[in-house]
């Protein structure tokens, strides 16, 4: 195991967050709350982390010089997503400033086809899969499949981008063409009955576990999660136990989200991971002792972990934009959410937004499951996302 420990730094040291995203923003409130300084990169200026931020590089995220001015202006540096440069990262490495997740751990996780070869070669259970090399391999490994599976582009898909669900042969020609710039992999499609997934942070003292989220998805985009899900003990155990064995064989300090499939027998595969916060682990600002943002910020500044248990049974539902909405917006009907009690409303700070895109979330607690989904769902329909100034698409 790596016995390497962290540099404890104490607030006001300067946290790099590469990203300006709203899971960088959560990181940043969680950290100037803290008392720390906190610097963002992003290539879109008044990015939403850069609002609530020291400061914003505004800078693509392969500009070396951007990246060193970051890393130079920090004491440690973490990301808000994967779809970057590891190269670079490896750079900023060898020039002596710390990383957490590090380069190496972004390299494995960010092929997906490298990721799922690691886990399996682990004996951490996966979805069968294989390498696709041509249209006719295709052909053959679909067959062997069953006659159904997953195209997915090995690196830069997310939300469903990147991947193809192919049931029928005709299928075939049409999604390998779709896919054919990038490097693909085929995967088992797998019948399960529920999607879950668990966010666990690692340091040098020790793992800890969050409760476990059951996700709805609707192409391929998070719509809801219920925490706790609702699994049998048996199966949490063994949701907990591939966890464990995926961050010991990643062997690497950070936060990760870990996404499976349950099956009707009770089986769980590993999905995905995720070496970040997690859209699925956002009911933890509200639902839990220390929230996933909270979380990361202790590991990165060598504090203690955090304690993970849960508050209250809760549900949070992301806030997505509308079809007839494409560009500036505002929210109406907001005071309906703040009039109930235990609900929770967390927009980002998006300028503009378009069909389908996460501009925000709602959590709502209660003393049970039912009570807490039943809230989040009244919260939701309670509000709209309406154009300002008239910009509706058509």
């Amino acid at each position: 195991m790596n016995t390497r420990e962290i540099k404890r730094l104490m607030p006001p040291s300067t946290i790099g967050i590469v990203g300006g995203g709203q899971l960088g923003r959560m990181m940043a409130y969680d950290a100037k709350r803290m008392g720390y300084n906190v610097i963002v990169l992003d290539p879109k200026a008044n990015a939403p982390a850069g609002q609530v931020s020291n400061k914003q590089i505004t800078a693509d995220f392969s500009d070396l010089a951007a990246l060193r001015e970051l890393a130079a202006e920090s004491d440690v540096l973490t990301y808000e997503f994967e779809h970057i440069d590891v190269e670079l990262l490896s750079v900023l490495e060898t020039e002596g400033y710390a990383i957490y997740p590090s380069a190496r751990t972004l390299r494995m996780i960010q092929n997906k086809y490298v990721q799922k070869s690691a886990l399996q070669k682990a004996g951490i259970p996966v979805p069968n899969f294989y390498s696709v090399g041509s249209l006719e391999e295709l052909g053959e490994i679909f067959d062997k499949l069953g006659g159904k599976m997953v195209l997915k582009s090995c690196t830069g898909g997310y939300d469903g981008k990147g991947n193809a669900i192919i049931k029928d042969r005709s299928q075939l020609e049409d999604a390998y063409n779709m896919l054919s710039n990038y490097e693909l992999m085929a995967e088992e499609f797998v019948d399960y009955i529920k999607e879950v997934s668990i966010i666990v942070g690692k340091n040098h003292e020790g793992i800890v576990y969050y409760p476990v989220a059951e996700n709805t998805h609707h192409d391929s985009i998070l719509i809801h999660s219920v925490i706790p899900a609702e699994v049998t003990k048996e199966t949490e155990e063994k949701i907990r136990e591939a966890a464990r064995k995926v961050v010991e064989e990643i062997n690497d300090y950070g936060l990760f989200c870990i996404e499976f499939f349950v099956d009707s027998k009770g089986h769980v595969l590993v999905n995905e991971i995720a070496p970040r916060p997690h859209n699925s682990g956002h009911y933890s600002i509200e639902g839990c002792i220390t929230s996933q943002f909270e979380q990361i910020i202790r590991i990165i500044t060598g504090m203690p972990l955090g304690r993970t248990q849960l508050r209250m049974p809760c549900t949070m539902y992301n806030l997505l934009g509308s079809d007839d909405v494409d560009g500036d917006y505002y929210i109406d009907g907001l005071e309906n959410i703040l009039g109930m009690e235990d609900c929770h409303f967390h927009l980002y700070g998006k300028a503009d937004t378009k069909p389908l895109k996460k501009i925000g979330h709602i959590t709502a607690l209660g003393e049970t499951p039912e009570q807490a989904a039943l809230k989040a769902k009244e919260a939701l329909y309670s509000i709209r996302v309406k154009s300002r100034g008239g910009n509706v698409s058509e």
